[in-house]
């Protein structure tokens, strides 16, 4: 397994650690709740180092990523933060990616991209694939630096003073670099969480001085580490979908109730045709939230039946810290996708009533 710059921090201070994408990394510390009630009500840092960080270092970056992603990039504002997704001709969702144009510190204008750990080789490639010559100047900097998110309604206010730099101003989904303690941090007003914060790209060098100094300021707040268990129920909670889960090669972006992130109107990218084609078809199954009664949470491939027949399948499921009750994701067929159908979920042979209801199942006030 590879190892983060924080990986032997978490093994000594509790971190259960576990394997994910090849990376060891902390699951939890004591209890997936209390971590997860701390994002809600204060903070938590997270370590999302195994996260791809890729930075093209030539200004044809722009017209390559225009043509590869679902999003429309070209003049994408200097600091602003695109989420998109990058498809296969077949309209199969490689990966949903995070697209930064950031002025550096040297004052130089570049593209950065944020991918899925799982898919960070798979998505070089297929940038190499479009690029032969790297005319855009791709580097992987995964390797060479450390990704933490501080995510929580005390975030942004600790990070602004910590920092020196106006954090607090920044608006959702922008990006910027400033210099701490002698070194280049960037600093995105992003998170996967369903809470305000922002994450953190440092030097690998400076990870645990950046992470325990983040930790020792937010103290006295209730600030504390957190692991990929809070990580996930946090992004459930908030519908927020999940590579290998509700995107994946088979499934179209059409699929997934992600307009925001498709814009085909005057573009041509790769997987445009397919998506444009999928969104005409009546019958394709369509992403819902379930609540289920009782307190018995879905799991992943329950089914999801009607008169005893398969209508879809559930996602992700979990029982929900902030709302007490269990949760899950699921691809339906669209007559039974409408807001307040009562279907079942077959979990290990028995069925339990579950309502659709309108997604996220939790906003933050």
């Amino acid at each position: 397994m590879q190892k983060t710059p924080l990986t032997d921090w978490h093994a000594a201070h509790g971190g259960k650690m576990v394997d994910f994408a090849g990376w060891s990394m902390p699951v939890q510390y004591d209890s997936i709740m209390a971590e997860h009630a701390a994002v809600r009500c204060q903070a938590g840092l997270f370590d999302v180092s195994h996260m791809g960080r890729l930075r093209f270092a030539s200004a044809a970056a722009e017209s390559l990523l225009e043509g590869l992603t679902t999003r429309k990039i070209a003049g994408t504002p200097v600091g602003k933060i695109r989420y998109s997704l990058m498809c296969n001709e077949q309209g199969g969702i490689l990966d949903d990616v995070l697209v930064y144009r950031l002025r550096e510190l040297d004052g130089g204008e570049k593209f950065w991209m944020v991918v899925n750990a799982s898919n960070r080789e798979k998505i070089i490639a297929w940038l190499q694939r479009h690029d032969p010559h790297n005319q855009a100047g791709l580097e992987d900097r995964t390797l060479g630096t450390a990704m933490i998110a501080v995510q929580g309604p005390l975030a942004v206010p600790l990070v602004h003073e910590m920092l020196g730099a106006d954090v607090a101003g920044m608006g959702y989904y922008t990006g910027q670099f400033v210099e701490y303690r002698g070194y280049p941090l960037l600093v995105s007003r992003t998170g996967y969480t369903g809470e305000d914060g922002v994450e953190l790209i440092a030097p690998s060098e400076h990870a645990v001085s950046l992470w325990e100094a983040i930790l020792a300021k937010g103290a006295a707040s209730g600030f504390r580490p957190a692991g990929l268990g809070a990580r996930d129920t946090l992004r459930l909670e908030a519908a927020m979908p999940l590579y290998g889960h509700e995107l994946s090669e088979e499934l179209n972006p059409a699929h997934a109730d992600l307009g925001f992130a498709i814009n085909l109107k005057d573009r041509q990218f790769v997987g445009r045709d397919a998506i444009l084609a999928a969104q005409k078809e009546s019958g394709i199954r369509r992403r819902v939230g379930l609540e289920l009664e009782g307190r018995r949470p879905a799991r992943e491939h329950c089914p999801v039946m009607m008169a005893g027949q398969v209508v879809g399948m559930v996602t992700s499921g979990t029982f929900a810290p902030t709302l007490q009750k269990p949760i899950a994701m699921a691809y339906v067929e669209p007559a039974y996708a409408e807001v307040g159908r009562v279907v079942d979920v077959d979990i290990r042979g028995k069925l339990h009533p579950a309502t659709v209801v309108k997604l996220p199942f939790y906003s933050r006030p």
